[in-house]
């Protein structure tokens, strides 16, 4: 028997004089995971032309595990840390995480070889699925229904923050070469190679330290501590937010979901024909994400800008630009994708990055330098950064059916984390044998084949309940 869930919250909030402050800062905690999840991610890109040379990277196989080793560490973090949250809570997990990328950031940067190189970035990698999972999650079950959407927004602002910091703290780093070097004539010897790549993860130490420290300062998730039985903690917090009515009628709504979710969920269901075409949706979408090529950029940067013709501070300033260009049209998205629609901003996306791939292609293959590359290369990153970068998260927490959707997300994140992999493994090896031009013109290809998908199988969810969409695409 389906117990009713109360609408008493939702005629309460209209009412509410909520602790905004408080909320804000309880978010604001949170998202610094979403913050530390884009600065370990992009910071090795400012730092691999050095410390490829330190550790004598020469094989397509090892530069790419360098890059890539994180990714495999993000996608063990994202598939246990659901697991284990519902176990211990939302805010050990969390803290955890902090932890993990103060220690791994300082490890990474006094790595004497290869192997313990790599093993500090598995665990980095492990902090970064662990807060890309956890950190919207735990933001959505603090916030009041009518400041959910803007707040959980918030981490993804904080990712490209994250991002654009840790370009910017690359390029202050590294000290100015010789007017002209280029990437192979970096000297052994130079400070950038023996000590600026270890700065450069090493201070990444510093925002986690602050991470970790908002954490243990914020309550666990009240939905979690009501799942739990320690109701009286849940109404403390809630009345903390929006006061003793707002509290009262927000438990009552919590314990009678709780009441719903007391039937196991078949996992099996998943397999079903039904379940399959959603789910298909899912994993295509996350993969597609991933494999649209931006990444490329994000990572290998200082290959990318090297081969438009840049010397050293050159390429670490273009990268800069890039980081500043991600979070503008970031705020781009958070505006639009509730006036313009879901479908609107993905094929708007897709259909760009094909445009732009393939004039960036054609620049690489006719040996275009200076400023042209670097305009394609930037407008491929607005594009992504309004469209498929946001809005696949938006999509993939919509489409899922209620009594599935924790199972769902977790196929769907591991996909994407695993196209993630793939991607960052398989560019140096395409890079070598194709070139930097047929590289972009095979994502541009992708893009082509998920503008079409998008099209075809990707309904509109704009302005309607999760209710309304799970009817639509199940029954």
């Amino acid at each position: 028997m389906i117990t009713p869930i109360p609408s008493a919250p939702i005629r309460i909030e209209r009412d509410t004089k909520f602790s905004r402050a408080y909320v804000l800062a309880i978010a604001l905690a949170a998202a610094l995971g979403g913050l530390m999840f884009g600065y370990d991610w992009v910071v090795i890109g400012g730092a691999e032309i050095f410390y490829e040379k330190y550790l004598h990277l020469s094989s397509a196989l090892q530069i790419g595990w360098a890059m890539s080793s994180a990714l495999i560490g993000a996608l063990s973090g994202a598939t246990c840390a659901g697991g284990l949250s519902d176990k211990f809570g939302r805010k050990p997990l969390l803290l955890a995480s902090g932890l993990l990328f103060v220690l791994t950031s300082i490890g990474t940067g006094l790595a004497p070889n290869f192997v313990f190189f790599v093993i500090n970035r598995l665990l980095g990698g492990v902090a970064i699925g662990i807060a890309s999972s956890l950190s919207p999650l735990y933001i959505a079950e603090v916030a009041p229904a009518s400041m959910r959407g803007r707040l959980v927004s918030l981490n993804q602002l904080t990712i490209a923050l994250g991002i654009m910091m840790a370009q910017i703290v690359n390029w202050t780093i590294a000290r100015p070469m010789a007017a002209g070097t280029t990437v192979a004539q970096i000297p052994l010897d130079s400070w950038n190679v023996q000590v600026a790549w270890r700065w450069m993860f090493g201070v990444t130490a510093l925002p986690a330290i602050i991470f970790f420290g908002a954490m243990l300062l914020v309550p666990e998730s009240p939905r979690w501590m009501a799942k739990k039985g320690r109701s009286a903690n849940s109404l403390k917090v809630l009345t903390r937010i929006g006061g003793a009515a707002y509290a009262e009628a927000s438990l009552k709504e919590i314990e009678a979901t709780l009441t719903n979710e007391l039937d196991k969920v078949d996992f099996r269901e998943l397999w079903t024909p039904k379940m399959l075409r959603i789910l298909f949706l899912g994993v295509v979408l996350a993969v597609f994400q991933q494999w649209c090529g931006i990444n490329v950029i994000f990572q290998y940067g200082s290959r990318i800008f090297a081969d438009a013709g840049y010397a050293v501070s050159g390429i670490l300033f273009s990268i800069c630009v890039t980081g500043v260009v991600g979070v503008i049209m970031t705020f781009v998205a958070i505006g639009t994708v509730d006036r313009w629609g879901r479908r609107a901003l993905m094929l708007s996306g897709a259909a760009g990055l094909t445009l732009i791939y393939l004039a960036t292609g054609w620049a690489y293959y006719a040996r275009a330098t200076g400023l042209i590359p670097v305009v394609l290369v930037v407008a491929a990153i607005a594009c992504y950064c309004y469209s498929l970068a946001p809005v696949t998260w938006v999509i993939l927490s919509e489409i899922f059916p209620n009594r599935i959707r924790g199972a769902a997300m977790s196929v769907s994140v591991g996909a994407l984390w695993l196209g993630n992999f793939l991607l960052s493994q398989t560019f140096p090896l395409m890079y070598a044998r194709l070139g930097l031009a047929r590289c972009f013109w095979v994502y541009a290809a992708i893009c082509l084949c998920g503008f079409f998908f998008i099209f075809f199988r990707l309904p509109e969810t704009k302005g309607k309940t999760l209710e309304q969409i799970e009817l639509e695409l199940v029954d």
